[in-house]
């Protein structure tokens, strides 16, 4: 049986859930991975039954199926919201009434991701997407100089910080994926394995596998895939196309997304320079079979015609590995 191929909801969070699901099924989805700054209250949901049953009817009335939550954005509240070096960008992920309070959006954080492990058990859910935030993101190119005390600290403060929220995931049965991403602890091959050693291969820690992220820094995401098989939770299709013409720089020049001044640019699934075939192949190896959750960023694309393709296309590219060898009719008894 084919894997579920779902949408995330985090860039379309202006729609509420009645209207994600009908938009879903009208281009084609079988399910949601529902953003928590969109159409869920991760904290309702973690204490009203009625509340939660309403989730499911929701998504019932349209034959869909939720495998994930995304709490990306106040999971990077825990990580980032660090008093003496604040930055005033989380204001826009936390409550307005937190903006500039650094220890109160982080406890916020904290809570709304422990909250969610209690939300996706009574959803039966098993997997929540996230970002864990960087204590040491800006200090990635190492000048000023930067020691390995200080980078050493950084994974510390991280384990500290998550260990009691990975507790509670443990309490309810859930897992966390990690999407590897730029301003995470965990943003490319070496970050990630040092990332995992941190947390001495905890289980409850594992990957939101988002090719992406991956392509425009000069890795190959079907051997970060293969390499990390049995930490996959998740898979976020989503493509990248590089513009590296000799004036483009994979940095991006503080240039907006969308502008063919980038290096780069997110793009719909398909459009772009990821090897879908061969991520494709690699899961089939590593026996994943959980879903294909699209996650559309297009600057260039009208989002419904973009979103209806990029389903399509993630159909035609879900085949399963065969069950025969393509050589067993060459026996001659």
């Amino acid at each position: 049986m084919a894997r579920p191929v779902t949408i995330f909801t985090g860039q379309w969070a202006d729609l509420p859930l009645e209207e994600m699901c009908k938009t879903a099924k009208q281009m084609g989805y079988e399910g949601l991975e529902i953003a928590s700054w969109g159409q869920i209250d991760v904290e309702r949901a973690a204490e009203d039954a009625a509340y939660v049953q309403e989730l499911k009817d929701t998504l019932a009335r349209y034959d869909l199926g939720c495998w994930a939550i995304g709490m990306h954005l106040p999971g990077q509240c825990v990580g980032d919201a660090d008093p003496d070096a604040y930055d005033s960008r989380l204001d826009n992920f936390a409550p307005s009434s937190l903006a500039g309070k650094p220890e109160e959006i982080r406890a916020w954080g904290i809570h709304q991701m422990e909250c969610a492990a209690k939300a996706a058990h009574n959803l039966g859910v098993k997997v929540v997407t996230f970002f864990m935030g960087s204590p040491i993101w800006k200090m990635w190119y190492s000048f000023p100089q930067t020691s390995q005390e200080q980078i050493d600290a950084g994974y510390a403060r991280i384990k500290e910080l998550w260990s009691p929220i990975m507790d509670v995931y443990d309490q309810y049965g859930v897992r966390l994926a990690l999407e590897v991403h730029p301003t995470e602890i965990a943003y490319d091959y070496w970050s990630t394995k040092k990332l995992l050693e941190v947390f001495d291969y905890r289980p409850t820690l594992g990957i939101n596998f988002d090719p992406s992220h991956l392509i425009w820094q000069g890795l190959d995401p079907a051997m970060f895939l293969y390499d990390f098989a049995d930490r996959i939770y998740h898979v976020h299709i989503k493509d990248t196309k590089l513009n590296l013409n000799g004036r483009n720089g994979i940095l991006g020049s503080h240039i907006t997304f969308g502008d063919q001044r980038r290096g780069w640019n997110f793009v719909s699934p398909g459009h772009g320079d990821v090897d879908f075939d061969n991520i494709i192949r690699v899961l089939n190896q590593i026996g994943y079979n959980g879903p294909l959750s699209i996650e559309w960023e297009d600057s260039g694309m009208e989002r419904i015609f973009g979103g209806t393709e990029a389903c399509a296309f993630t159909k035609k590219i879900n085949f399963m590995p065969s069950d025969v060898a393509f050589d067993d009719a060459l026996k001659t008894d």
